[in-house]
Order: structure tokens, then C-alpha cells, then sequence
């Protein structure tokens, strides 16, 4: 049976606050001088606990690790996948023969931002945004803007830019 990281992490902290527990008391008998029949003459037993949160700092350090390896590993494949996904969008303009104005206002306009925003954003006026978006319209073959970016969603979800390298079946990936 494979324990999934996220149990072993709770584990590790069930542990871990059980242990704290015990020294918290212990401590707690200690600072009062209060004695407990069975408390006092644990010593083995406290070695046990002090060997047990050891033990779950090395496991934490492991995981921690483990995840900053995964994460760094994902951060890598988003910039490919961005990279990739910017070529895509760059030679489908360019199939389309979109003019350098064109392409500024159909990527923005991918990136969500309104007429009156593209056109704050390239100092011009908002006609002449809308022209430039009807002639992007028209050359990519779509009625507006939601279908020029289900053009660009379903191209995305059609292939994967990028290959598989974990195969993993972790639950937490």
C-alpha cells in the first residue's frame, strides 16, 4: 500500500503534536513540581518521542524538497507550455496575414481587454480599434471575439504543447 504525501504529512503532524503534547506536560509537572505517578520515570519513553520528532523533521525536510523539486519542475513546463503557446498564436497570425497593428489588437483582445482599453492602451481611438478587430475577424474567419478565442482555447486543448515527463500516479500532483 503507497501512503500519498498529503497522509504522510498528516501523519507527520499527528505525530509531531502528539509529541509536543507530552513534552508540553511533562514540562508543565516539571515547572510546578508536581509529581505524576506514571510521568516521572518515562525517560525511554521521552527518548522515543525526541527520536520521533527527528524523525518527522527529516521526513518534513524530505518532503519539502520533494515538492520545491516538483514545483520548480512545473514552473519549467508552464514556460515551455507559454512559449509554445505564443508560437502558436504567432504563426497563426502570421497564416492569416495580420498587418503589426492587427496583431497587437487581436492579442490583447485574447488577453481580454476591452475596445476602450486596447485603445487607451495603442493611443488611438476606439473606431479604430473596432475597425482593426473586424479585419482580424475577418481574416481569421470567426463572427467576434469569443469565437477568435475558442479558436485559440480548442488549439491549445487539441495537442499538448508539451510532453508528459512525470507519469506519476500521485495523488497530490
Amino acid at each position: 500500500m503507497k501512503i500519498s504525501q498529503t497522509s504522510l504529512l498528516w501523519l507527520l503532524l499527528v505525530v509531531q503534536a502528539l509529541c509536543a503534547a507530552f513534552f508540553m506536560t511533562d514540562a508543565a509537572l516539571d515547572w510546578t513540581g508536581k509529581e505524576s505517578a506514571g510521568f516521572r520515570h518515562l525517560h525511554a519513553f521521552e527518548l522515543v518521542l525526541a527520536l520521533a520528532l527527528v524523525g518527522g523533521l527529516i521526513a518534513t525536510i524530505a518532503l519539502i524538497r520533494a515538492q520545491t523539486r516538483r514545483v520548480q519542475g512545473m514552473q519549467r513546463q508552464l514556460h515551455v507550455a507559454q512559449g509554445a503557446f505564443a508560437q502558436i498564436i504567432e504563426s497563426q497570425f502570421a497564416e492569416w496575414q495580420l498587418s503589426k497593428a492587427e496583431r497587437d489588437v487581436a492579442l490583447l483582445s485574447i488577453k481580454g481587454l476591452s475596445i476602450a482599453e486596447i485603445a487607451a492602451l495603442r493611443q488611438t481611438k476606439e473606431g479604430t480599434i473596432k475597425a482593426q478587430s473586424a479585419a482580424v475577424y475577418r481574416k481569421a474567419g470567426v463572427s467576434g471575439r469569443l469565437q477568435l478565442l475558442s479558436f485559440f482555447v480548442d488549439e491549445l486543448l487539441s495537442e499538448p504543447l508539451i510532453k508528459d515527463v512525470s507519469n506519476r500516479s500521485d495523488p497530490v500532483a
